[in-house]
């Protein structure tokens, strides 16, 4: 998907970071929308069907957890990629935000260059999510064959379990994005017996030593990510 063609919505009540965030993201060549509360910002959602929305936490009428919250319920904005922007040290608004349907989230204050970079990181979902039904996916160094439960790193094949295997697999389909734990269990175990609570730790300790500690990062009383 091309640029110009990605429509990013962003929501703040403090005129002033809207303007530069508009301003970085149009010089980009993004379609840019912008809303000043959580009300407008679902009205703009409605009408625009963003491919990325930017949310404050804390606005005025209506604040970014309840904005997502009713966003997510809006028809073709499901998988609609939403991140918030918080304050440094709110890791309740950061909980309660992926709880809400959040994929990410945005320390602030942050440098234009870091949040560019940031967000170039969550539009490549796009382009995994194109597709997400081959059999053959490559992120990074990391060529993952499904048909052949394969894993290869740097040129390397590694024998992976299948737990392992279909948790890499999950993690690495949205690189960046942070999978909560029970989206974790159910995605990979399913409706099958875990037995002990560390059981997705563990796994992600094996994936650690195999593939690259640098790799998968923990969001702290969340999940885990994928990180390339």
């Amino acid at each position: 998907m091309k640029k110009q063609d990605i429509r990013i919505l962003l929501v703040d009540d403090e005129p002033d970071i809207l303007e530069i965030l508009k301003y970085n993201l149009s010089s980009e060549g993004y379609q840019v929308s912008t809303a000043r509360n959580g009300a407008e910002g679902v009205e703009k959602a409605k009408k625009k069907q963003p491919h990325l929305i930017i949310l404050d936490v804390m606005m005025p009428e209506m604040d970014g957890i309840e904005a997502c919250e009713k966003i997510r319920k809006l028809e073709g904005l499901e998988d609609t990629i939403i991140t918030f922007l918080t304050a440094r040290g709110e890791d309740y608004s950061q909980v309660a935000g992926f709880d809400a349907g959040a994929d990410d989230y945005i320390t602030k204050p942050v440098k234009p260059k870091v949040l560019m970079s940031k967000i170039k990181a969550l539009l490549r979902r796009l382009k995994e999510s194109e597709d997400p039904k081959l059999d053959i996916k490559k992120v990074g160094d990391i060529v993952i064959n499904r048909e052949e439960y394969k894993v290869v790193n740097k040129g390397k094949e590694i024998v992976l379990p299948r737990k392992e295997f279909e948790l890499l697999s999950l993690l690495t389909s949205k690189p960046d994005k942070v999978f909560k734990r029970e989206v974790i269990l159910d995605k990979v175990w399913g409706q099958e017996v875990v037995v002990g609570g560390r059981t997705i730790d563990v796994h992600i300790r094996k994936l650690r030593e195999k593939i690259g500690d640098h790799h998968f990062k923990t969001v702290k009383g969340v999940g885990y990510k994928f990180v390339l």
